[in-house]
């Protein structure tokens, strides 16, 4: 819209449109899918946090679905997700935001969420990721650290 009115000169594919089927549950997607993301030869690396593992989820009954963030392998660009829950219409405006922003998924990981809520599913796919970023040196040293505290 903004093209027609405005005379810009904007591609749509520079735009970040998430959608949303309003089926039990929900499903919602935004950004690229993994297969299209290989198929322009961009590695990708998909974190996954299944509903029945958010609190809020358990809570209310609705664990059935998933959380997918899909990231370029080797960093933490996100470039989309699919989430499969019970509220993934809300859910996946946080991942748009991300992004449309260019918002890594560490910083993603970062944002504050109220507890006990859904949304929680895409801080925890976040955590996922920064776990890996653990190099097997600190891995060593937080396992002496823990054994250590113990005592």
């Amino acid at each position: 819209m903004g093209n027609a009115l405005f005379l810009g000169r904007r591609k749509l594919s520079e735009l970040v449109i998430p959608w949303c089927t309003y089926t039990d549950p929900e499903i919602a997607h935004v950004g690229l899918y993994p297969t299209e993301a290989r198929q322009n030869g961009i590695p990708v690396k998909t974190y996954t946090v299944l509903m029945h593992d958010v609190a809020r989820a358990v809570m209310d009954g609705e664990e059935e679905g998933f959380a997918k963030i899909h990231v370029r392998e080797g960093s933490d660009r996100i470039l989309g997700a699919t989430i499969v829950a019970s509220h993934a219409g809300e859910m996946i405006n946080a991942v748009s935001l991300a992004i449309k922003s260019g918002m890594g998924l560490h910083a993603l990981a970062d944002v504050i969420h109220p507890f006990p809520t859904q949304a929680q599913g895409i801080k925890m796919a976040g955590d996922a990721y920064r776990r890996t970023k653990l190099t097997s040196s600190w891995k060593h040293l937080a396992g002496r650290w823990l054994a250590w505290s113990r005592r």
